[in-house]
């Protein structure tokens, strides 16, 4: 693994014994270690049923019997791989740097091939999308190292362009992931927060689990300049004159709010979010996302 720029041996190691669960029930084709919403024989309760005529005996629950003189049998959950998907945004605006030591391209593709490698160390399936306004690039969940040699390839030849759209490609892909699975989103979420959650809901409805990874700059949570400036969207590339000094508290106040709404909406949604930060080591990063 080490022969890839965005996962080497320091980044594996750091990984070791990291892994990622989920919190609502998953489809798989073999056991695991998430829960399924199909019951079998695993150690996690789950609920009773009353006993039918016809199932085994060896299954009443014989202390609940001695309290209720009722026949119940006990269920648990059975457990079951997982199959995932990273959503991988590299539109124009991932290849802002300021006060991180790389971009934020850099660090997202570091994010997403980390997490490729803790799932099928896990012997879960994990595939890989990538968007700006659509769906780009696409592969298949894989479940195996070897599997994952095109998609963790295919990152070391992004080049972060075009506007993004990332409600678009979130429906967009929706429609593609197919069964309940785990859906990891990693973006700066330059988007509306209403437009942005809209695409979270539509997978959580789905019943799929959802990350919602915020890949910042610091610089860009708070101005490190002042005075006259000329600023430029690296995606539409239109340019403003500003004074920032007039500007920056209502700025960084409007950042906050953003960062504030997707991180409430998400957790309203039954999603989890994270704020990651490029001037924290990546390494470290994984942390936040694993157990």
């Amino acid at each position: 693994m080490s022969r890839y720029k965005y996962l080497p041996a320091r980044l594996v190691e750091s990984l070791t014994g990291m892994g990622i669960t989920v919190r609502r029930p998953v489809h798989g084709f073999m056991p695991g270690m998430h829960r399924s919403p199909h019951h079998g024989a695993s150690i996690e309760f789950a609920e009773y049923r009353p006993y039918a005529p016809g199932d085994p005996t060896n299954l009443i629950d014989w202390p609940v019997y001695a309290r209720t003189d009722k026949y119940v049998i006990r269920q648990c959950y059975e457990e079951t791989n997982l199959r995932a998907h990273i959503l991988l945004d590299t539109s124009g605006s991932l290849a802002f740097r300021d006060e991180g030591p790389m971009a934020k391209m850099e660090y997202a593709c570091f994010l997403a091939a980390g997490l490729m490698y803790v799932l099928v160390n896990q012997r879960d399936s994990v595939g890989l999308m990538t968007f700006d306004s659509a769906l780009k690039r696409r592969f298949d969940p894989v479940g195996t190292s070897e599997g994952l040699r095109p998609m963790l390839e295919s990152l070391e030849a992004i080049q972060p362009s075009g506007r993004s759209d990332i409600e678009a490609a979130i429906h967009e892909a929706a429609a593609l992931v197919g069964r309940k699975c785990l859906v990891i989103v990693i973006s700066d979420f330059l988007q509306d927060a209403d437009k942005l959650l809209r695409g979270v809901r539509h997978l959580s409805h789905d019943g799929h689990n959802v990350m919602a990874l915020h890949v910042m700059d610091r610089g860009e949570r708070k101005l490190s300049f002042g005075g006259v400036a000329e600023l430029r969207d690296v995606e539409t590339h239109a340019r403003l004159v500003v004074e920032v000094d007039e500007i920056k508290s209502a700025y960084e106040a409007a950042v906050a709010q953003h960062v504030e709404t997707l991180r409430s909406g998400c957790t309203d949604s039954l999603a989890v979010y994270h704020l990651m930060e490029t001037t924290h080591p990546v390494e470290s990063a994984f942390s936040k996302v694993g157990i």
